[in-house]
């Protein structure tokens, strides 16, 4: 069985805003999300530029017993859950429960370890929250998702770092084209805000002590961001008949593995993803309107990048707009791939390119439509969203305007 796969719900949070509302409006403004610390406290800390989700209440969420078995990266991913199954409409509704799913990002709960931590170590406390394994494993995201949703067929998490988000999505498309489920809620969430994680990051010497300024020729490193995405996919014909909105349909997954490097990405690998989800969407290189790029603003991955979509498109790639929303909204990691599906899906929905932000000059190894600093209203009809972590795990999302 091979069934079309609608997107039938959007949900986002991020430094952009609360909503997908606010993303769409940040996305066509242009608006930068990143700036100094508000919420976290970056004393002691070199890099001093993240991009916060900013007035995010956990109590006006979840009651408190909720609160004691969730770290902040689950929060995320259920709010975000619980938007785009509220835009869905009754997606759930009468479908048997072996066939609704759940597929998140693994997060590590980094604030309940940082807590513990602290406890443990610089208050000599005799243990740290007796919630500690639950609220810091990997799947607490995916997990609370389903009891939240009320969700009892196959969920479980996927851990390929920045890649996390788009891999999630794209298993839980294979599963609803090929019958095994009728209706998925997937996406990846991210909490990496915290005094360990960015030092362990600033060790990396990939963080931009300024800001996001991908494919810019003075660009100087990615920007930790924290945030979520959840995406509604369902069998296209049953999302026609009980008369669903479709924002766009998701029509190819591409993945590869460089096999070569932990940290430095693979040219080939990339452009390979890419070419496996062309060909299982149907499409030839000509026929992609545009590119939400990995695009993280360091010099090398934004260089390996382009040489893989030149790889890809070939002449095409002159007339083919490519654009990093990366450089609004931070890199989310484990949620980053789920974020620039939903900046991708809006794009095509409301017909616009959205921005690279900070670009300030043309850097020869380069050389695309970045689509800098303003976004273009455009018709756009075909697209892919790129995903390329560490460890060389690439994951690329192909989707058609509805």
């Amino acid at each position: 069985m091979t069934r079309r796969v609608a997107i039938t719900g959007l949900g986002a949070l991020s430094a952009l805003g609360a909503n997908v509302a606010d993303h769409l409006a940040g996305l066509k403004a242009g608006t930068v999300g990143i700036g100094p610390a508000r919420h976290v406290n970056a004393e002691g800390l070199k890099t001093k530029v993240y991009a916060e989700v900013h007035d995010f209440q956990p109590e006006a969420h979840f009651d408190g017993r909720q609160l004691g078995l969730m770290d902040r990266a689950a929060q995320l991913a259920v709010v975000t859950a619980r938007e785009a199954l509220k835009d869905a409409g009754p997606a759930l509704e009468g479908v048997p429960l072996e066939k609704a799913g759940a597929i998140f990002s693994a997060a590590i709960g980094y604030n309940t370890m940082e807590e513990g931590y602290q406890k443990l170590y610089l208050q000599n406390a005799l243990r740290p929250h007796p919630f500690t394994v639950p609220r810091a494993m990997p799947n607490g995201p995916v997990a609370n998702v389903t009891m939240d949703l009320g969700i009892h067929g196959p969920a479980f998490a996927i851990a390929s770092a920045c890649s996390s988000g788009a891999h999630s999505i794209g298993v839980a498309f294979q599963m609803v084209r090929s019958g095994m489920l009728d209706v998925a809620v997937a996406g990846g969430s991210e909490a990496p805000l915290t005094f360990g994680m960015m030092k362990s990051w600033e060790a990396l010497r990939v963080l931009s002590s300024e800001g996001c300024r991908p494919f810019s020729r003075d660009r100087s490193g990615l920007v930790l961001g924290e945030g979520a995405a959840s995406v509604v996919l369902e069998d296209y014909e049953r999302a026609v008949a009980r008369g669903a909105t479709i924002h766009a349909e998701l029509t190819g997954f591409g993945m590869s593995a460089d096999g070569l490097d932990m940290t430095a990405p693979d040219a080939t690998s990339a452009a390979r993803a890419m070419q496996f989800a062309l060909k299982d969407a149907g499409l030839a290189p000509g026929d992609v309107d545009y590119v939400n790029a990995h695009g993280t603003a360091t010099p090398l991955n934004d260089r390996t990048e382009t040489i893989a979509l030149r790889t890809v498109f070939g002449d095409h790639l002159a007339k083919l707009p490519v654009s990093s929303t990366k450089s609004m909204y931070g890199h989310c990691m484990s949620a980053a791939g789920a974020l620039d599906l939903v900046a991708t899906v809006l794009a095509l929905r409301e017909g616009f390119l959205p921005p690279t932000m900070g670009y300030r000059e043309p850097d020869p190894e380069c050389d695309i439509d970045c689509v800098p600093n303003a976004m273009r209203e455009a018709p756009i009809r075909n697209a892919i969203s790129n995903a390329f972590a560490f460890g060389g795990l690439n994951a690329v999302l192909a989707v058609r305007r509805a």
